[in-house]
C-alpha cells in the first residue's frame, strides 16, 4: 500500500485534485465578497455553477501541468522518476505554472468588477504601452487587500500542501503492480497507464467526449448561468486568456446570401432622400466628448435628479437625449470605434483584434474630406491604451496626448492621466487656436480607478455609495469650467457639442446592474443654435452618433456605419445591438433580447419589466428582430475579416 501512495500517476492525481480544490476556494470566496455581482443566487444555483466552474478549471488546470504530467507519467524507469534532481524540475513545472495560473485568477476577482467579463489574451494589448501598470497593482493590492491576503493564503497553502514523490535509490524501488521486480510487466503497466491516462487528459482538455462534442470555450459557461454577468463566476481566468488566445477571432456564420443580407441590414449609407427633421448645420464645429464612465445612473437627469452631475443635468435639459441610450462595449478601447467610426463591439473589442489593421472611416476622416481640422485629446501617455493609434488610422490630423500638455508633471493624477479640470482647459485653449471648421473629440480620465480627485477638492463633492461617484462630480464641475470657458469664445455658437461615455461603472440600484442598465449611457446633442431640447422615446446607440453628426452637418457623400441617424430623421431599424458575453444583445424600443448565435436564449418586455425578472417565451421573439440581429452579426463580421469597412 505505501508503494501504491507513492506512485507517480496517484501522486499526479492528488496534485491536479489540489489545485482544482484552490480554485472553488476562490470561486467561492470571489461569490462571498462580491454578492452584488450575484444577487438572488440559490444554493442550489451555486453549486450547478460551482459544478460547471469544475469544468472550465479542469480545463485549465490540465493545460497549465502538461509538462508536469508528462514528466510524471512517462514509462521511464522508477529509479528516474524518484529521483530528486527529477521531482524538482517536475515540482517547479507544476508550481510555476500554476501559482502564476492562482495569481491571475485573484487578480481577476478586481478587475472584473470594471469590465463584467474575464480578463482574455486582448489584455496585453489592450496596455501594451501603458509604462504605470506596476504603480496601479501596487494601488489594488492595497486597495483591496483582503483579496491580497486571500490570494497569498491560498498560494502558500497550496505549495505547502504540494505532494512529490519520495526518494528513493536504485535498489529500494520496486514498482507496487508487480510481485517481482519483471521489467517487461513494468514496462507494458506503465505503459498502459500512459496511453490511458493521456486519453482522458484529453478529455478533460476539451470539456468533454464524442464525435460532436466541440473543445469546451467562453461561451459554453453560459449553460450554468440565469444571466450573462454569472459566467464571471463559472470562468476562470487562465482559461479565458487560453481559449480566448486560440485560432481565428472570428468565423463567417453565413446565416444569409450576401445578397439577401444587404436588403437585411446594410452599413453602407449613401444619403439619398430628404431629412424629415433637417438641421442646417453646415460648416458648424463638431465636439465630441468621451466622458470616462459616466454611466446613466450616475446622471440626475435621467433619474429624477437623483445623481452627481449637477451641471450635466442643466445641460442636458437643453439638450436633444434619449430616454434609452446605449453603449456598445464595456470597456474604454470599445468606445472610440463606437463613438467615432461606428463600429460595435462584438466579441473582442476591435482595436486589439488582427482586423484593427483595416481601414476605417470615422467622423474625423469624412469631415477632413470637407475642409474640417481633426484632432483628438487625451491627457494620458501617448500610446497608452492604444488611442494614440486608433486617432491616427481614423483620420484625425492632430493628437494631443500628455507628450503635448505644457505642465504635465504638475497636473498628472498619478496613475492615468492628467487631471480633467486642467486638460479640459487646455482642450478649450487649443481649440481656440485651430482654424475653423473643426472637429475635436476629447476622452476624459479622472473619473477611473483608483478613484480619486485632487486633493483640494477632498471632501467636495458628493461621497455618494461608491468610489467613483465623488470623482463623477470632480468630472461633472471639470465640464462646467470647460463651457464657462467656451462660452466667452466665437466659435461656441456654431459648434454641435456630442456628449455620451465610453461605458458603464460602479453600478448600485436593480434598474442599472441588470443586463440592459448596464449598458445604459448618455448620448447627447447639444447646439441650441439649431436643436430646440427634447427628450424622445425612441432608442440610441453609440453607433447612431456618427451617422446623426454626418446627418447634422449635411454630409452629402457615401459612408460606412453600423448605426443610422437618429438626429435629422427617424432611424430604419429602431434597435441598438452590444455583446454581453457570451451572448449577443438587441434592444428595440420595449424589448431586450439574447441571442447566442444559434437561437434565441432570452427575452424581456423592458419598459414593464425593468428589472429583467420575467422573461417572456424565446418564441415570441418579433422574427424581424432575429433576423436583423444575424444580418448585423453577419456584416461585422463579414466585412472584418474581409476589410471592407469603409465606403465602397
Amino acid at each position: 500500500m505505501k508503494r501504491f501512495w507513492n506512485h507517480p500517476w496517484v501522486c499526479a492525481a492528488y496534485n491536479i485534485l489540489l489545485i482544482l480544490a484552490a480554485y472553488t476556494l476562490s470561486r467561492l470566496f470571489f461569490y462571498w465578497v462580491s454578492p452584488d455581482l450575484f444577487p438572488d443566487v440559490s444554493f442550489s444555483h451555486l453549486m450547478e455553477m460551482l459544478w460547471g466552474g469544475f469544468r472550465f478549471d479542469l480545463t485549465a488546470v490540465l493545460y497549465l501541468s502538461s509538462v508536469y504530467l508528462l514528466l510524471m507519467l512517462l514509462p521511464l524507469p522508477m529509479s528516474w522518476r524518484q529521483n530528486e534532481v527529477y521531482q524538482s524540475v517536475a515540482k517547479y513545472f507544476f508550481l510555476i505554472p500554476n501559482l502564476i495560473g492562482l495569481a491571475a485568477n485573484s487578480i481577476d476577482m478586481v478587475y472584473v468588477r470594471f469590465t463584467d467579463r474575464r480578463t482574455t489574451i486582448t489584455f496585453f494589448d489592450e496596455f501594451q504601452n501603458d509604462g504605470n501598470l506596476l504603480g496601479i497593482f501596487m494601488q489594488g493590492v492595497v486597495q483591496y487587500w483582503y483579496v491580497t491576503f486571500f490570494a497569498l493564503a491560498l498560494m502558500t497553502a497550496f505549495v505547502w500542501l504540494y505532494r512529490p514523490l519520495r526518494y528513493k535509490t536504485v535498489d529500494t524501488v520496486k514498482p507496487f503492480h508487480c510481485k517481482t521486480a519483471n521489467a517487461v510487466g513494468y514496462y507494458i503497466f506503465e505503459t498502459l497507464l500512459f496511453v490511458v491516462t493521456v486519453y482522458f487528459i484529453v478529455i478533460g482538455i476539451r470539456g468533454g467526449f464524442g464525435k460532436y462534442t466541440r473543445p469546451i470555450t467562453l461561451s459554453n459557461a453560459l449553460q450554468y448561468t440565469n444571466r450573462p454577468q454569472e459566467t464571471i463566476l463559472v470562468l476562470n481566468t487562465p482559461f479565458s486568456i487560453m481559449r480566448s488566445s486560440e485560432g481565428s477571432t472570428y468565423t463567417d456564420p453565413k446565416y444569409f446570401e450576401l445578397e439577401a443580407l444587404e436588403t437585411i441590414m446594410t452599413p453602407w449609407h449613401k444619403n439619398e432622400g430628404e431629412k424629415e427633421l433637417k438641421v442646417k448645420a453646415e460648416g458648424f464645429n463638431v465636439v465630441v466628448f468621451i466622458l470616462e464612465s459616466f454611466a446613466s445612473e450616475h446622471i440626475g437627469f435621467y433619474n429624477e435628479g437623483k445623481g452627481f452631475t449637477p451641471f450635466l443635468d442643466s445641460l442636458l435639459a437643453q439638450s436633444v437625449t434619449w430616454e434609452y441610450s446605449f453603449a456598445s462595449g464595456r470597456k474604454s478601447i470599445d468606445a472610440m470605434p463606437s463613438v467615432l467610426s461606428s463600429i460595435p463591439m462584438l466579441i473582442n473589442p476591435y482595436v486589439v483584434t488582427p482586423y484593427s489593421t483595416n481601414a476605417v472611416s470615422s467622423i474625423a476622416d469624412c469631415l477632413r474630406r470637407e475642409g474640417y481640422t481633426t484632432a483628438f485629446f487625451h491627457g494620458a501617455p501617448n500610446g497608452s491604451m492604444g488611442f494614440q493609434a486608433y486617432a491616427r488610422s481614423a483620420g484625425f490630423q492632430k493628437y494631443y496626448g500628455m507628450d503635448e500638455y505644457p505642465d504635465a508633471k504638475r497636473d498628472f493624477d498619478g496613475t492615468w492621466a492628467i487631471w480633467d479640470e486642467p486638460f479640459l482647459q487646455f482642450y478649450g485653449r487649443t481649440m481656440s487656436t485651430i482654424p475653423e471648421p473643426f472637429m475635436t473629440a476629447v476622452f476624459t480620465a479622472s473619473s477611473h480607478h483608483p478613484f480619486r480627485v485632487p486633493e483640494q477638492y477632498e471632501g467636495v463633492f458628493p461621497q455618494g455609495s461608491q468610489p467613483l461617484h465623488q470623482c463623477i462630480g470632480y468630472s461633472d464641475n471639470a465640464m462646467r469650467q470647460f463651457f464657462a470657458y467656451a462660452r466667452t469664445q466665437p466659435w461656441f455658437d456654431h459648434t454641435l457639442f456630442v456628449i455620451t461615455a465610453d461605458h458603464t461603472n460602479q453600478l448600485c440600484t436593480p434598474t442599472y446592474t441588470n443586463a440592459l442598465g448596464q449598458y445604459r449611457v448618455p448620448v447627447v446633442f447639444y447646439c441650441p443654435a439649431l436643436l430646440p431640447a427634447e427628450q424622445r422615446h425612441d432608442i440610441v446607440s453609440q453607433t447612431d452618433i456618427m451617422p446623426s453628426v454626418l446627418g447634422a452637418v449635411g454630409y452629402e457623400a457615401p459612408y460606412f456605419a453600423f448605426g443610422e441617424d437618429a438626429l435629422t430623421t427617424s432611424k430604419t431599424h429602431n434597435y441598438a445591438v452590444c455583446y454581453n458575453n457570451p451572448v449577443y444583445q438587441i434592444m428595440s424600443d420595449s424589448l431586450l433580447m439574447q441571442f447566442d448565435g444559434k437561437q434565441v436564449t432570452a427575452l424581456y418586455n423592458y419598459r414593464c419589466d425593468p428589472l429583467l425578472q420575467q422573461p417572456l417565451p424565446a418564441d415570441q421573439a418579433p422574427e424581424e428582430m432575429v433576423q436583423y440581429l444575424k444580418a448585423y452579426v453577419q456584416q461585422y463580421i463579414y466585412r472584418m475579416i474581409n476589410n471592407r469597412l469603409t465606403h465602397e
